[in-house]
């Protein structure tokens, strides 16, 4: 600690009062009091409004180095100044400005954080989304441009088992690239982004939605650490069946983005169809997702040939189907009372995975946090928004930085990975301040206002220099509540929007609020929780059976997605065919993850013709070490752009519901990124039934074999052909490899 810290921690301990200082948050692990943040011990302070100063300690160990101090280094003044009567507000929002400077790259991109260079779709489009659009417009559509593939679709970034279709978030590009023209009214923006958008829609309508739910599969939205939100026996090919509400939700909102893009470029009966498709999808959300018990969504339906609900609730899916009109407003209105929030703010998920390190799992982030506030000023929970602005402005007090990701259990960093000045993390704290307490939205033909000022924030701010299109506004909010009293610009009353082409020149914007309390709703404040261990089963002849699970209250069991029974003993009587599954119940009623599926039923497996034993393809990535092996019968067959349809016949001795699914190799990447997953359009007697993904098994381990997703048809008696081809919406994010070896064919009869 330097001398001048030093003596400023002396004067600040010297001066806090935090009984007389006015409390804007407190939960049970921190307050904000004054100018300053408490958590136990330890606690941060804005000695002005370009410097914080902490006394935090991390956990011993911790890889990563604390910064206790933060002191303007950048010139802000070409962007919105904030004056507001509290000084650590001002502080934060500050340093929200001056990282964000930090994070505009020479070549006018948009760095995703101090540990992580480089431009990402979804860590940027959510940036964008926040307040980056408004803020960095130039830099927010230059980096969007970084995320345009040779052929034109949005590129998914690297991720589990070769990216796309695993991951199908870059929908979320979409939504940013309409952010970017409502904030700028460019058409020439609009023109270039409109055939990206809908070139990518259709290619995921074609290969990850689901026809019988109507939702999207793959990954949850930005979750993208396989075994930080799913069970630990889900393969890749198990998540790309995993249908969530985070990701459906993007494609809801991409779709209606494009039929608003439609509509501006007089594309009349592509809007109409694009908002068919964002109406039904919505539609799906709600019937398959919505859990009435527990007053939320479901964070995704997973399984194998019977998905089943993870009830866990997903913050930011939660919140986008408020912001974005997927809840209706009843439901929204349960969903912001309903969803856990923990002391230290609304986690990624909840209830956390016992076994799993923090990282997506057992964390706050902060930029979804902002989300979660947004969504409760929209919903008009007072208490909410309150929490989540807390629940922002904590980290960056006592790290005096816009940190990554905290811990659940403590509030501290000591997580997987971290990282400071966090682009997304950054642009959700400034548009806490923007978007919340000075209410801007953004439309596409004017900027309309509607503040939400809780009675704690009663107040005189203002927002000098504020740029919207050939406009520089001066905005004053005076008061508090959620209804607007009086809005005048340059003293003449109007409604409170200013249409885009009156937005000239300086414009002095008054808002009186009504200092009307608002009407009370509730917070569902819980204890940070982890669910039980999931079970591991097997099968022994006609019993399941299953490991002990300690402090367990009962296990559920259950047959073909159906809860079948309960019982506190290890085994089942599994004589009657189905695909079994337990889970583990704790005391409290929380539940575990399912585990991994046990089907009796019985398989038959159908080799493909023309079999060999050696590799040729000029897709390999990685060389093997040795010939593959483990494979079935006398080989296998390549699959590539060389030889894009492979054809298998089977036959089937009665009619009825199959699983179909293929066993594969691919060794052109690793389980966890890279993006060569293998990608083929199934075929049954030369009609479409779904689309086959074999994603990574690892790099050159070309001897792993697996098991893609299922694809269920209905198959009459006798003699099919069953073939697999790569048709030009199968094409993955590499584009020059999408490879894999085909072992064999397997069905399975289903009930």
């Amino acid at each position: 600690m330097n001398q001048r810290t030093a003596l400023t921690f002396a004067g600040i301990a010297a001066t806090l009062c935090p009984a007389a200082a006015q409390v804007f948050v407190s939960t049970d692990t921190y307050t904000w009091h004054g100018d300053t943040i408490s958590q136990g011990e330890f606690f941060a302070t804005a000695p002005s409004e370009t410097s914080i100063v902490s006394t935090y300690s991390a956990t011993p160990g911790y890889f990563m180095p604390i910064d206790k101090e933060w002191h303007l280094k950048n010139d802000i003044s070409a962007y919105p100044r904030l004056k507001t009567p509290n000084r650590l507000h001002t502080a934060i929002y500050n340093m929200g400005l001056d990282e964000m400077v930090n994070a505009v790259e020479p070549d006018t991109t948009l760095r995703t954080g101090k540990e992580w260079a480089g431009v990402w779709t979804r860590d940027v489009s959510y940036s964008i989304l926040l307040s980056m659009a408004y803020m960095q417009p130039e830099a927010a559509r230059i980096s969007l441009m970084k995320k345009v593939d040779p052929l034109g679709r949005i590129i998914q970034d690297t991720g589990s088992g070769g990216a796309w279709p695993v991951s199908t978030d870059r929908m979320i590009w979409a939504v940013a690239a309409w952010e970017v023209y409502k904030v700028t009214g460019d058409m020439e923006w609009l023109r270039y982004v409109y055939p990206i958008v809908k070139r990518s829609l259709e290619d995921d309508l074609k290969t990850a939605y689901d026809p019988v739910t109507g939702l999207v599969k793959g990954e949850t939205s930005f979750i993208d650490w396989r075994e930080q939100s799913h069970p630990k026996w889900m393969q890749t090919a198990d998540i790309y069946s995993t249908q969530t509400l985070s990701t459906s939700v993007v494609h809801a909102r991409a779709w209606q983005v494009l039929a608003d893009m439609a509509e501006t470029l007089g594309h009349k009966k592509e809007a109409r169809e694009a908002r068919a498709q964002a109406e039904a999808l919505a539609a799906a959300i709600n019937e398959q997702l919505w859990l009435d018990d527990k007053g939320y969504y479901a964070m995704y339906l997973y399984g194998r040939d019977n998905l089943i609900s993870n009830p866990r609730a997903d913050n930011l899916g939660e919140a986008l189907a408020i912001m974005w009109d997927v809840a209706p407003e009843e439901r929204a209105a349960i969903l912001s009372q309903s969803m856990p929030v923990t002391p230290f703010g609304p986690p990624i998920f909840y209830p956390q995975i016992s076994d799993m390190p923090p990282y997506h799992n057992n964390a706050l982030w902060p930029w979804v946090a902002s989300w979660w506030g947004l969504a409760s000023a929209k919903t008009g929970n007072e208490d909410g928004v309150m929490q989540a602005i807390g629940s922002v402005f904590r980290p960056a007090a006592l790290f005096a930085t816009n940190k990554e990701n905290l811990n659940l259990d403590n509030g501290d960093i000591a997580t997987e990975l971290n990282s400071s000045n966090m682009l997304w993390c950054l642009s959700g704290n400034i548009a806490l301040t923007h978007k919340i307490l000075f209410g801007l939205d953004f439309r596409k033909d004017g900027l309309a206002f509607h503040p939400f000022v809780p009675k704690a924030m009663k107040a005189t701010r203002s927002l000098e220099g504020f740029r919207y299109r050939d406009a520089v506004l001066n905005i004053t909010v005076e008061g508090y509540g959620d209804k607007i009293k009086e809005f005048t610009v340059n003293g003449k009353r109007q409604e409170p929007f200013i249409p885009a082409k009156k937005a000239k020149g300086t414009m002095d914007v008054r808002i009186v609020m009504d200092d009307q309390d608002i009407e009370p709703m509730r917070v569902n404040n819980v204890a940070n929780a982890k669910a039980p261990l999931t079970p591991i089963t097997w099968l022994e002849e006609t019993q399941l059976v299953w490991n002990p699970i300690e402090y367990i209250n009962h296990y559920v069991v259950i047959r073909d997605g159906e809860r079948i029974a309960e019982t506190r003993s290890t085994t089942f009587d599994a004589s009657t065919p189905g695909e079994y599954q337990v889970i583990g119940v704790a005391d409290s009623g929380i539940e575990s993850f399912a585990s991994e599926p046990r089907s009796t039923r019985k398989a038959m497996s159908f080799q493909v013709p023309g079999e060999k034993t050696a590799m040729v393809s000029e897709e390999i990535s990685y060389p093997a070490s040795e010939k593959p092996a483990g494979y079935r019968g006398r080989g296998f067959v390549e699959t590539d752009h060389a030889n894009p349809t492979v054809t298998i016949p089977v036959v089937v001795p009665e009619e009825g519901r199959y699983a179909i699914t293929v066993r594969y190799a691919n060794g052109n990447g690793p389980v966890n990124t890279e993006n060569k997953c293998a990608i083929r359009t199934l075929l049954v007697d030369g009609h479409k039934e779904g689309v086959v993904v074999l994603p990574h098994r690892g790099r050159a381990n070309w001897n792993d074999w697996g098991t893609s997703n299922s694809v269920i048809a209905t198959l009459p008696a006798g003699r099919h052909e069953i073939t697999l081809t790569l048709l030009p919406e199968n094409e993955n994010m590499n584009i020059h490899t999408n490879h894999a070896l085909i072992d064999c064919v397997t069905l399975t009869r289903l009930k």
